[in-house]
Order: C-alpha cells, then structure tokens, then sequence
C-alpha cells in the first residue's frame, strides 16, 4: 500500500495545481517538483508513525476511513511548514485546500478498492479451500435493518451462503437498497423462491418477540426452507457472539413465553456477597442456579453432588467463566481468584457433611435442589425415590437450622399439586416439612426464612421429552407420545432459575411461590414441531407418505394428562407479576414426625407398595393405583 499511497500523494499534488491553475501541466507544477520527495517522506512517515497500516485491509469501514481526515491534514501542515521555512515557492492559498481534499478522496478510494478486491480474493480462495460451489446456497435475508445489513456485511467472505434477496415488515424499506440488494414486501417471498431457487432463510431479526418469529419459522418451514437465526442481543451486545454465528432455529427459540426483566434489585438480594450452599450443583437446575449464583457476585460458592462426572463437568465450566471474566475485565479481582469454588461430593442426605459445610465455610444460603424427578423410574423405585427425596430434605433442613443459615430454598414441582405419582406426592411431603419448619420458626423468632418454588418442565433438562424427542428424530423415528390430549408447562432454564432467585429473596418464612408458567404447550404439538424444524414431515393418518411417524403409546403409570400448579385457588400476587404465592393447609408437625418415622421403617424394608399407601396418608390429595389399594384392603 505504500507504493499506491505515494501514487496518490502525487497525482492529489498534480491535481491541486491544475484545478487551481485550470491548466493541465502548470508552470507553477513544475517549479515545486522538487516538493515532490519532501512531500512522499513527510506524507508516507506521517501514515506509518500514526499506525494507519496496522489495520486489516479487508475489514475497512467508515470508522476506519475517517481517521484519514487528521491524518491527511496533518501532511498538509506539515508541508505547508517545509516549504516556509525552506523558502520555497508558495502555491496559491487554495491549492492547500484543494491537495487536502484530493489527497484523503484519493486515499479512501484506494481502501475501499483494495478492501473488495482482497474480499473478492478470499471469497475464492475460501470456495476452493472448502469445495463449496461458487454461488453458494441461495438464501433469504429476513429483516432489512441495521441487524441484516450487518449479517450481510459479515456473509459476503462465506462461501456457505448466496445471499440473493431481502425482505422486511417495514414498508418504508420497500424497494429500497440493502447494499446491493433491493428490499421487498414479504407477500412477494413465494415468487422470490422461485426466481431465485432460495433454499434457506436467514432471521435478521434479534430483537423479535418469540411469537413472531414462532410464526415466521412455521411458515418458512412449511415451504420447505432451512430457517436460520441470529444470536440475541443480549449475545451481541455482551460479545459472546457475533452476527454472523448462525444457527438453526431450536425449538427452545419458539416455546414459551418472552423472557421476563427482573426486578431490580430483586435477582442478587439473597446471593449478593453471599456463601451459597447449592446440593445436586451438577443437575439440570443445579448448574444454571451454580452459573447464575456466580454471575451475581456470590462471595462463595460451594457446589454439592454425589454425581462425579455431572459435579466435574459444572465446576470446569465455572472455572472457564471466571477465567473468561478476568480476561475480559482484569480489573475483576473477586472473578479471579477461582478459589470462591468448592466442589464437594457428597449425599446430600448426609447431615454431618452439610453441617460441617455450612460452619466451616460460613454459608449464609442453602438451595436445595438434589431430588430424583423422573416419574417413571421413581415409580419404579419408590423406597428409593423417598429415601433420596425425603432424606436429603430432611438433613439439609436440619443442618440450615442448627447451622443459623439466613435462608433455605427448596426447588419444588408442578407434580407436587394433586400428585399422582410419587414423585410428585414425595415432593409434596417435602414442602410439608418446610411449612411446619418455618412455623416453628416464626414461633421462636430465629432460624432461616424457609420457601420453596414449584414450577413446571423446562426445556432441555435431563430427562425432559425435548431431548428425548430429538434422540428419536436423529434415529429417524418413530416419535412417541403417549396420549393426544397431553399437555405440559414449558420454561426456560434460565428463566426457572432467574425467578427462583427472585422468589427467594422475597420469601418471609413458609411461602410457597409459584411461578407463572405461561400457557400449556400440547405435547403432540411439541412433536410435530420438532419434526418439521428438522426437516422432516411428519408421518400420520393425514400424511401416511411422510418420514417420521408419531405414535401414541398411552399414559405411563402415574402420568397426569395435564399439570396445575396450585393445590387452592385463593392464591396472592406477590411484588413480581410472574411470581404468586400459594396457601396451603399442612398436616401438623407431630402427626408428620410419626408418619415420617413409619415411612423410614417402610423404605428399610424395601416395602414399594407400602411406602405408597404411607405416602398417601402423609399427602391425602395422592392417590396411588386402586390395585394397591384393594391390597391393602381385601
């Protein structure tokens, strides 16, 4: 670039005199070429001293560009001075201006050439490295704003795609130009399609509301396009992702509601500068509590499973996030030091290890989160499920208590609502000895504010039918459900959590918060979503020439065609509009205890069917199968 640069220095120098002059070749031209070599040493030094070649050629944009302006009138100046003091022959006042503005015309020129010829260079490079054809899949910009045009600055080095048409909702960007594309109306896609032979769509559209672009997917879909979608803002703006890191459009994208803004102030209360004790660390909701805990400024973090694989794979995965936040803010003394982590393997049944914990290491929280949750297999192994699920509570309760913690949450479920199941009775049992606990407590005056959060699924959790259901499209199916009518609560991971933060830092001692899962989600819906976002179709009495089948099997032992998260409709708002408080009627701590100490006799014995018929005197709203019952009364 220097030899192109002193080429410019020297026709925006000829220029300015015969502009000026309104002659060709000027007599006062030639009598300054000897300003010629002064003028390529002090232009060419003025561009390597200010570090104006250090940028990347191909990445020129205008913000790059106008930091030519100082630059070039900073050569002027300077030789202006040169021929001042020198004594050489003084141009006219104006040359000065116009070599000014011929020289950075000249200059800017010359980038924005070499930055597209360079691109153009890489693009075919890329093509032959990668095999790809030279046009690339023909592809669909949905959104023509500032995010599009950005996606499609980014695309142009991709050999992956051909980007042949935009559109957007906007008709103010109708038949107007996106870079070099013209925008159209959105009803013109199906002719668009066929002139252009599109195959996939790319969604420029971060800031969507879910539904809109559940809408936009289903349709695209439906017309047998590839749909891809950029990252959030929130990625884009906190630099985990650039725009260009396309993905195809998961069904997490389209599920649910729009993610809730938290109270301010509400999410860190009760983590803030905290010790935080979190049992099953290395579950579904343990790690993204672990993750969030961490991100809030917690002064300790103290991870606890009895999984070593699941407990070594969340706390490598915190380690990276505090590493990552130290690169990225050095300043970040607290993120640095990776020793606010303790990974412990352990029951959480064990009260002498959580006890020790809490003492030793000064824990202000407890989240309880360790339980066995998959109704089947707990069906299946009932004295187990209650040995793990009642056991665990029980110490960590006992040992948040004696131990003068600040607070004690427990993860609960929709399922512990008129339980059918045991899993969902055992999780009942549970918030009962919360209730009675926190009782005690407000009787007393001291101890630590007890709550427990029920909510529904959340999308992605270890043994969630989301993963299961893409495990059986990847086989190519079939897809089971097992009835048509089932429905299901659907959330986010991450929105479970962030209000389950916010719940807990509401809590006064005994509520039971429930969280507003939205509207339920038909399962078979789900399915048949699933399908079509992979491609497929499906396969059914309307369509029997479809790939992937979906069979109904019937309802699992204890499964509930639909799930209710309140057990009383005389429910209260609390200050988050998402988060309502539940009353409910609890059995008395005595007659609990003595239920308790008969069910741990029952779970020694390995008694399944007596721990249930137990279970349903401890939790009168369960109701286990009538096969039992006639059993017990013949």
């Amino acid at each position: 670039m220097l030899s192109c640069d002193a080429f410019v220095l020297l026709i925006g120098f000829w220029g300015a005199f015969a502009l000026r002059l309104n002659q060709l070749w000027p007599l006062q031209f030639q009598q300054a070429l000897p300003l010629l070599l002064p003028l390529w040493l002090l232009g060419l030094a003025t561009l390597v001293l200010s570090r104006w070649y250090r940028g990347l050629t191909r990445t020129t944009g205008s913000f790059s560009l106008y930091g030519l302006l100082p630059r070039t009138g900073l050569i002027v100046v300077l030789l202006f001075a040169y021929t001042s003091l020198f004594g050489f022959i003084q141009p006219p006042r104006s040359f000065w201006l116009l070599f000014w503005g011929l020289i950075t015309a000249g200059l800017i020129v010359s980038r924005i050439l070499a930055r597209d010829l360079l691109r153009l260079r890489l693009e075919r490079l890329q093509q032959l490295l990668q095999g790809a054809t030279p046009t690339g899949i023909a592809t669909l910009i949905y959104g023509a704003g500032e995010a599009g045009h950005r996606l499609l600055q980014e695309l142009q080095l991709d050999a992956r795609f051909n980007v042949v048409a935009a559109v957007d909702d906007d008709p103010a960007l109708w038949y107007r130009r996106l870079q070099r594309l013209e925008v159209h109306n959105p009803e013109l896609i199906p002719e668009l399609i066929i002139n252009h032979g599109i195959k996939q769509v790319l969604l420029a559209l971060p800031s969507a509301v879910r539904s809109r672009r559940r809408e936009l997917a289903t349709r695209f879909r439906a017309m047998g396009l590839e749909v891809l979608t950029m990252p959030s803002l929130a990625d884009l703006a906190s630099g985990r992702l650039r725009v260009s890191e396309l993905r195809t459009v998961a069904i997490e994208d389209l599920l649910g509601r729009e993610p809730s803004t938290p109270i301010n102030g509400l999410l860190e209360a009760a983590v803030k500068d905290k010790t935080i004790l979190i049992t099953g660390a290395g579950g579904s909701i343990g790690s993204e509590l672990c993750r969030q805990v961490l991100a809030l400024g917690a002064h300790k973090l103290l991870l606890l499973d009895r999984s070593e694989y699941a407990l070594y794979t969340i706390h490598q995965e915190l380690i990276q996030l505090i590493n990552t936040s130290v690169n990225t803010n050095p300043s970040n003394t607290q993120a640095s030091n990776t020793q606010l982590l303790l990974p412990v393997l352990a029951d959480a049944a064990d009260q002498t290890i959580l006890e020790n914990l809490c003492r030793n290491h000064g824990v202000d929280g407890l989240i309880h989160a360790a339980a066995y949750k998959h109704v089947p297999l707990v069906e299946a192994n009932v004295c187990a499920a209650l040995a793990n699920n009642l056991g665990s509570t029980t110490a960590a309760l006992a040992a948040a208590r004696n131990c003068g913690l600040e607070r004690f949450t427990l993860i609960s479920t929709d399922k512990a609502v008129r339980p059918t199941n045991a899993m969902g009775a055992s999780k009942r049992a549970c918030e009962m000895l919360l209730q009675n606990a926190a009782a005690q407590i407000n009787d007393c005056g001291h101890g630590p504010k007890c709550s427990m959060v029920r909510f529904g699924n959340v999308l992605g959790s270890s043994g969630s039918v989301v993963p299961l259901f893409r495990q059986q499209i990847a086989a190519g199916g079939p897809v089971t459900v097992t009835d048509p009518e089932i429905t299901r609560f659907f959330m986010t991971i991450p929105e479970a959590v962030q209000l389950v933060l916010q719940a807990s830092a509401m809590a006064r001692g005994g509520e039971v918060f429930v969280l507003d899962m939205g509207e339920p989600v038909r399962i078979a819906d789900l399915a048949r979503q699933m399908i079509q976002l992979s491609g497929c179709s499906v396969k059914d009495a309307n369509n029997p020439n479809g790939e992937i089948e979906l069979q109904f099997t019937g309802l699992r032992p204890g499964e509930k065609l639909y799930e209710e998260l309140l057990i009383n409709a005389n429910d209260q708002e609390t200050s988050h509009p998402l988060i309502r408080q539940a009353r409910e009627q609890f059995m008395a701590a005595d007659q609990l205890d003595q239920l308790l100490l008969q069910l741990n006799s029952i779970i020694a014995s390995q008694d399944d069917q007596a721990a249930k018929l137990l279970l349903a005197r401890i939790v009168p709203e369960y109701q286990p199968s009538l096969d039992l019952i006639h059993q017990a009364n013949p």
